[in-house]
């Protein structure tokens, strides 16, 4: 009689990987989608701003790099993992393919295939240093993040990179990079976040990652190549972070050497308030785009009210405490049961 790895795992994470499996829309998402709604609702009554098609349209386009960045995070976080070099590695790829567009000026195959290459490369570096290294996600990528912001700044030199041409203005911010009154960017945003929810409810490589982060060791029992997942988990994140730069030099003009300084945050953020554990195990990208999506509008209404922008940070930092308290006393309840 033939095993399969799924047969050999234990029974709590065989449960964890089920209960992710069986509903369409989990309990923190009909929250988030709750607190959008009202969210909205209430900024439709404090400004007569909020509804403009020019407004949704820049919220949409702000958070297409956040929520593509956010499919991969989603996935390494899910098997207990981080990567907080990501604002990094975009600074890297924005700068350098801002100067091949400029310089060079490449097409549009050859350019984004280019910025592939280089976020590939980027989360190959991470990949080998965690898998290969055995060392702690979060200590290595801390350690790239300063790493690949100092290469940025070397691409950089002295000066911002300004009259780069908008050869992807069609996922860019513009008015005319829109479908359906919806920015390109998002309509890119919502097809992997599609692809990646797919894959990770209905293939055995995508519950493989629950399993990871439910149990590491009992994963490599049963079977599942750890380090090769994990490996292939970071080089992906670099992969989105290369589309993500091309959706940020869409419009073309300057590119600026603060570009992505944060963007790690904004990120993490957005999974954490989606749904996803600290811990590893839980998650999902659909959560991932709603949380990315409650970032955005916070940060449009307190601009839109004439607020500190220094407000932004703090209610997203409730938010994410709120979003761990709960995952925290979620994990408790269960290891009860």
């Amino acid at each position: 009689m033939t095993h399969t790895p799924m047969d050999t795992l234990t029974v709590s994470t065989r449960r964890a990987i089920a209960r992710e499996r069986r509903t369409l829309i989990e309990g923190q998402e009909l929250v988030l989608i709750g607190v959008i709604a009202l969210v909205w609702l209430a900024l439709s009554f404090a400004t007569n701003t909020f509804w403009t098609a020019g407004n949704i349209q820049t919220i949409l386009y702000s958070i297409a790099p956040i929520a593509i960045i956010g499919v991969g995070m989603t996935a390494v976080m899910v098997t207990a993992g981080i990567d907080v070099s990501v604002g990094s590695q975009l600074a890297v790829v924005t700068a350098s393919v801002g100067l091949i567009l400029k310089e060079l000026q490449w097409g549009i195959v050859s350019t984004a295939v280019a910025a592939l290459v280089i976020g590939g490369l980027l989360g190959a570096i991470n990949a080998l240093l965690i898998v290969k290294g055995n060392i702690h996600p979060m200590i290595v990528t801390f350690g790239t993040l300063n790493i690949f912001r100092f290469v940025a700044l070397q691409i950089f030199g002295d000066s911002q990179i300004p009259g780069v041409p908008g050869t992807f203005s069609f996922i860019g911010g513009s008015s005319a990079a829109v479908t359906l009154g919806i920015p390109n960017a998002i309509w890119l945003a919502i097809l992997l976040v599609l692809l990646q929810w797919i894959y990770m409810r209905s293939y055995s490589g995508g519950r493989h990652i629950y399993a990871i982060g439910n149990d590491a060791r009992a994963a490599r029992l049963a079977g599942i190549n750890v380090g090769r997942k994990l490996f292939l988990l970071y080089l992906s994140v670099g992969f989105l972070v290369a589309v993500a730069a091309l959706v940020q030099l869409g419009a073309g003009g300057l590119v600026q050497q603060n570009v992505g300084l944060g963007l790690e945050m904004k990120v993490i953020a957005a999974c954490v308030i989606g749904g996803t554990s600290v811990l590893g195990g839980r998650g999902t990208v659909l959560g991932t785009l709603l949380g990315a999506l409650l970032v955005g509008t916070v940060t449009s209404a307190i601009t839109l009210l004439g607020w500190s922008s220094e407000l932004t940070n703090l209610f997203v930092g409730v938010f994410i405490i709120i979003a761990v308290g709960i995952d925290l006393l979620r994990q408790r309840r269960r290891a009860r049961l």
